[in-house]
């Protein structure tokens, strides 16, 4: 199906991820993973802020007003908006200089979560040759007590995290095999059981990237090179896909004033020249109108 997608902010960001809505502030951040930085947005008052970065960053969360909480390629930082200032707080792979932190997004109990991936060729413009042939990625939880806990290996390049809205299941999404996993979810102890197969994403080469959840439970997912959005009802299966106007979107939110509005970021990533001109809007942050009212994103509580 097709909808009215509207241009949030133009930019041309080489992979923008990890979209979020703040609730409180009204504003909108997402980040680039390869120019790193953090931007920010109002839609209200149209005013625009990035702050530049010095390494790899894969995602943010809230924290407060105009404080993050980011996983990044040396490990998990807390971030200042205003100062734009770092504190770093560790590092759970200091052994895999490949790696960097990915994906991420905080729990409903303020604990922030992170799998890492495989980025030992960013610089060089192929996608065959960026994933080892072994998974060396793994899935982490930042406390509030700012511990960090190895909770899940044998990944490849984590994409997608997501909770569903009575915080009993977990979803973990692995882009290399292009497959997102469903886990029993305790709240309480931060626990995750009982992994089965939520759905397989990979269809030549398009996979899934990241996803957001829906207050009806389902699964709002960034087909990779698949010019689309996808939403998984709760058993899995396919309810609907949404043509957007750029190959490469890369992760999506709710927000706005009801939480109805999904907010996607997009890539222009390896892309040729010609590519990214049949697709001007590729490397923009995007919105369109679902008709389902979201989930509000949690805050890191460390």
């Amino acid at each position: 199906m097709k909808a009215s997608v509207e241009t949030v902010v133009p930019c041309d960001d080489i992979a923008g991820e990890t979209p979020l809505w703040s609730v409180e502030e009204k504003a909108i951040y997402w980040i680039d993973v390869v120019r790193p930085r953090i931007h920010r947005f109002e839609p209200a008052t149209g005013k625009m802020e990035t702050m530049d970065l010095n390494e790899t960053i894969g995602s943010i969360g809230l924290r407060g007003p105009r404080k993050l909480v980011a996983a990044m390629r040396t490990g998990f930082y807390l971030v200042d908006f205003d100062s734009r200032a770092l504190e770093h707080l560790f590092d759970p792979e200091p052994g895999l200089p490949d790696n960097t932190l990915n994906d991420g997004r905080v729990d409903r109990r303020g604990r922030f979560w992170s799998g890492s991936g495989w980025y030992g060729t960013d610089d060089v413009e192929s996608e065959s040759t960026r994933l080892p042939t072994e998974p060396t990625a793994a899935l982490y939880r930042l406390g509030a007590d700012r511990q960090v806990h190895r909770m899940l290996d044998g990944l490849s390049e984590t994409n997608t995290l997501a909770w569903s809205p009575d915080n009993k299941t977990m979803y973990v999404g692995d882009s290399g095999p292009g497959v997102i996993y469903a886990f029993d979810y305790d709240i309480d102890n931060g626990a995750i059981s009982n992994r089965r197969e939520f759905a397989r994403t990979k269809q030549g080469d398009m996979f899934h990237d990241g996803s957001a959840i829906d207050s009806e439970g389902y699964l709002w997912s960034a087909i990779w090179n698949g010019w689309r959005i996808r939403r998984y009802a709760p058993d899995g299966s396919i309810d609907r896909e949404i043509e957007l106007p750029v190959q490469r979107p890369t992760a999506c939110c709710f927000g706005g004033p009801d939480l109805s509005t999904l907010f996607v970021t997009t890539a222009t990533w390896t892309l040729s020249d010609e590519a990214i001109g049949a697709q001007p809007l590729a490397g923009s942050l995007l919105c369109f109108e679902t008709g389902i009212r979201g989930m509000s994103e949690a805050c890191y509580k460390g």
